[in-house]
């Protein structure tokens, strides 16, 4: 989850409130709190569903109105500016949407800088895929000349000086040289042409998603702000919005941007609220309060939304621009629970009466862990989301048929797992400082064509691990579960030929073990021999 550094100080200066205060209600808002032996600062982390509370501008604002400092909706205005940006057919088909502002009268201090540029890489990894859907862009205007232009570029025609360097390159050569390039140069591949935005002179002030030039670097003089935000999907409008009312916090003044393309013209940012509707006799169902509408209104204007009652159970809700979490009433329903207070629920006996039971699927489970720790093996817990690379690629495995995350967070979480064993590797890799040797095991759900499955995977990493002991693992766990599956000779990529097994039952093959290969080894970092397992468990 997104850490942000809050600097006592200036959240004091921008909430209007002591730090004692604010350390008391910040973890009602939802917000995890760390232990921080810093005297000037503390470390807060937020879901990653809330990305305008990734800077400490965002956050003075929600605890305003949580703390009834100030409520309601935060109105900015945008002013009429003279700047324009002219989007070329060339753009449509590599990164083809762009939003853009200017923001006029900042004064930078230390912890503005550090909120800035931290909101940046957060936002570029809560809402932008790591730059694939939105790349941020943050430049000194003062340095260049509008009319600025965003085409699609030869990558070898024309060369600048990229942020932290002190010699031209052109872009195919940033991709290569420049340590930005190398690690987003992937979201470019099969492209002919790459993006650029330049002012009226041809100066370069970016190279959307991978570096801004070093001619817009924002410095501590800097005043005045051009913002561009680039990609594949409308939530960059939400990202730009997200930017430039932080800003706006500091006292920036936000002017529009005039955008032309060949079919429209349009002012960016668009700063207007979305209105919604919220019934209170349904958020009294889900959260369990007895609010009326005036009630529940008065709730959601101390978490910053606009909200007045239409009638006894109505109300209208108005929601800032920068809330791109916002996708159903219950999600304004809950922030409602959080003003109200969790902690000003009653505590109640239900209603009914029942006794439980262990389903046999669990019993199974814990039959399974017992047996796993006996024969010497330590639990661990792989998470159940994972991602093509590690899965199947790094497994040296043809990519199956899995279930993909419609809207996944992270490039890391992309599918639900169809095997535990790849995250076991994982493990192994992340705990290398630890003595050898070690022998993990996991029980868990994949899903597997739309169904579920219970598996059990193990792993056996030390120097001496070889196939007999790992057969002898397999032999131990089929006797005491009572499964009777033959042994054959497996062509799992996974393993080294000749020294992996699958495990079949009527046909079906329920499991495998070996040697894992070399090249898997090595692709997860690893030193030594390991060798695996994998099986199918039911009652």
């Amino acid at each position: 989850m997104p850490v942000v550094r809050l600097y006592y100080d200036d959240l004091e200066q921008m909430v209007g409130a002591s730090r004692e205060l604010i350390l008391e209600r910040l973890p009602m808002m939802g917000a995890d709190v760390g232990k921080s032996l810093e005297a000037d600062y503390i470390d807060v982390e937020f879901f990653p569903d809330r990305p305008d509370l990734y800077s400490s501008e965002g956050v003075a604002r929600a605890l305003q109105g949580f703390l009834n400092i100030k409520t309601g909706l935060p109105e900015y205005e945008v002013h009429t500016g003279s700047v324009e940006m002219h989007v070329d057919e060339s753009v449509k088909s590599v990164r083809p949407i762009i939003g853009c502002a200017v923001v006029r009268g900042l004064r930078f201090t230390d912890p503005f800088i550090e909120s800035l540029m931290s909101l940046q890489e957060d936002l570029h990894w809560g809402l932008g895929r790591n730059r694939r859907k939105v790349a941020i862009g943050v430049h000194d205007i003062s340095r260049v000349r509008p009319p600025f232009r965003y085409i699609a570029e030869d990558p070898d025609r024309r060369t600048f000086v990229p942020l932290d360097f002190d010699e031209s390159m052109s872009m195919r050569e940033i991709l290569v040289r420049h340590p930005k390039g190398v690690a987003y140069r992937h979201i470019l591949d099969g492209f002919e042409r790459f993006p650029l935005i330049v002012d009226a002179d041809d100066n370069v002030l970016s190279f959307p998603p991978v570096i801004n030039g070093e001619l817009t670097r924002v410095r501590e003089n800097t005043t005045d702000l051009f913002i561009d935000v680039t990609g594949t999907d409308p939530v960059v409008y939400k990202a730009l919005n997200i930017v430039v009312t932080a800003l706006a916090e500091r006292g920036g003044r936000i002017e529009g941007v005039r955008m032309i393309s060949s079919d429209k013209e349009w002012i960016s940012p668009d700063l207007s609220p979305a209105r919604w509707t919220v019934s209170a006799s349904e958020a009294n169902s889900l959260i369990g309060f007895s609010l009326s509408a005036e009630e529940l209104a008065e709730c959601l204007r101390r978490m910053r939304f606009g909200a007045r009652a239409l009638d006894n159970d109505i109300v209208e809700v108005l929601v800032p621009a920068y809330r791109a979490d916002i996708m159903h009433t219950w999600d304004i329903i809950e922030d409602a629970a959080k003003s109200y207070g969790y902690e000003n629920l009653k505590a109640e006996m239900p209603g009914t009466l029942t006794i439980g039971r262990p389903h046999p699927m669990e019993e199974l489970r814990d039959e399974v862990r017992d047996l796993m720790v006996g024969l010497g093996y330590l639990e661990v817990m792989p998470f159940t989301l994972t991602n093509e690379k590690v899965h199947f690629d790094m497994m040296r495995r043809t990519t199956g048929e899995c279930t993909h995350v419609m809207h996944p967070i992270s490039e890391l979480h992309t599918i639900i797992r169809t095997d535990i064993l790849p995250g076991l590797m994982e493990i192994l890799s992340l705990n290398q400082h630890h003595a050898l040797p070690q022998r993990l095991f996991a029980v868990g759900d994949v899903v597997i064509g739309g169904r579920t499955k219970c598996h059990l995977s193990a792993v056996s990493i030390h120097s001496g691990a070889g196939f007999a002991e790992i057969s002898s693992v397999v032999s131990a766990i089929m006797r005491e579960l009572r499964i009777s599956a033959e042994i054959v000779e497996s062509n799992d990529g996974a393993f080294i030929p000749g020294r992996g097994a699958d495990l079949m039952l009527d046909g079906a093959r329920i499991g495998c073990f070996g040697e894992i290969h070399p090249e898997v080894i090595v692709a997860f970092g690893l030193e030594h021999p390991v060798v695996g397992m994998e099986l199918e468990i039911s009652p």
